[in-house]
């Protein structure tokens, strides 16, 4: 009986320590997305700022082509840490099955 209690005891203290590495993991990809965020803003801020004090064109493409394309790897890497079901997510998919299955009811 001992062996069982010791048995249950280790696989709890297994299944938690790999809750804790998956939650450290998770944390480390928000933070890196949290920095990546912050960088863009600054890197950008001073880009725009020195193209428009040095007799720059405000409203040129070449003013805002690094913050588009950068905004776009940045998109990307919001899709790998958050997901891809940012718009289509779990809750969605649970209301319209329910929708589904509720205009069923009513057909028959």
């Amino acid at each position: 009986m001992e062996t069982q209690n010791t048995s249950n005891f280790n696989r709890q203290k297994f299944e938690r320590e790999e809750a804790y590495l998956r939650a450290e993991k998770r944390l480390k990809e928000l933070k890196g997305f949290y920095w990546h965020g912050f960088w863009y803003i600054v890197v950008n801020i001073f880009i725009i700022c020195m193209i428009v004090f040095n007799g720059g064109n405000f409203f040129s493409f070449g003013t805002f082509a690094t913050p588009i394309f950068w905004g776009i790897g940045l998109a990307f890497h919001a899709m790998t840490v958050f997901g891809v079901d940012l718009l289509f997510g779990k809750a969605w998919q649970e209301r319209k099955i329910k929708e589904y299955m509720d205009k069923e009811r009513q057909n028959f």
